[in-house]
């Protein structure tokens, strides 16, 4: 019950807030941490295709909150995260599964395998390249009509465009970025993500790779009494609940 209480404060708690006190400091290393558990959300794959870059030097700050298109939330925060879609290192982190697989199945030959070891094995070294695997999305529309085809006879996978496997990776980066505001509202911290915003600036505010995008930046501090706008709303829930 205990757990339980203190999730449903942190649910609570958490606002999307528009102004800070910039008069109270927050802790960078207990930022930090909830950062670390960030990287505990559930993700496609377990291929973690995120970076989590955390802000903290205020001439960054002031240039990232000019890309913000200086919205009190950024102006006002104390800090800042960019979450960070890296779908170009699909093939470390599938590389990284491997090794961590092979260390979990101990030292031996593929032929020792079992079925199921074979089987996650297979995963990352073989499906995983086929889903990930492009080029200039002409082999994701190809292998769409294939899986479509598939599609006739028996269920099968579909999220197979280039475009796609970006939405399963901004999904899965979204994940993480709501665990951190979780972490960060269990702390008394308050957050507010950001989807206005100049991302080629930021890109290259960060020096970040061309294959890179911006799932959304989050900003940090503490809230004053005006930076949450109003009571919450939200849809009644039997509009949005289906039962089958």
């Amino acid at each position: 019950m205990e757990t339980q209480t203190n999730f449903l404060n942190a649910l609570n708690f958490r606002r999307s807030v528009r102004v800070y006190d910039n008069t109270q400091e927050i802790d960078t290393e207990l930022v930090k941490k909830c950062l670390e558990l960030a990287t505990l959300a559930p993700n496609s794959s377990n291929m973690q295709l995120w970076e989590f870059h955390h802000i903290t030097s205020q001439e960054i700050l002031k240039k990232l909150s000019i890309a913000c298109l200086n919205q009190s939330a950024a102006k006002s925060s104390k800090e800042m995260v960019v979450i960070v879609v890296r779908k170009d290192l699909w093939k470390k982190r599938a590389n990284a599964n491997i090794s961590h697989l092979k260390a979990i199945f101990g030292k031996k030959s593929s032929d020792e395998y079992s079925k199921r070891e074979k089987f996650a094995i297979n995963y990352y070294s073989k499906l995983i390249p086929f889903v990930y695997t492009d080029f200039l999305g002409i082999f994701g529309y190809l292998k769409y009509v294939i899986s479509w085809l598939t599609g006739l006879f028996k269920p099968t996978y579909r999220q197979l465009r280039n475009s796609d496997i970006r939405i399963v990776a901004h999904k899965s980066a979204g994940l993480a970025a709501q665990t951190f505001m979780l972490s960060m509202a269990a702390e008394g911290y308050d957050t507010c993500p950001m989807e206005g915003y100049d991302s080629l600036r930021i890109k290259k505010l960060l020096n970040l790779p061309y294959n890179s995008e911006i799932n959304m930046v989050i900003s940090c501090g503490i809230r004053k009494p005006e930076g949450v706008y109003g009571e919450r709303f939200r849809i009644p829930f039997n509009e949005v609940y289906k039962k089958w």
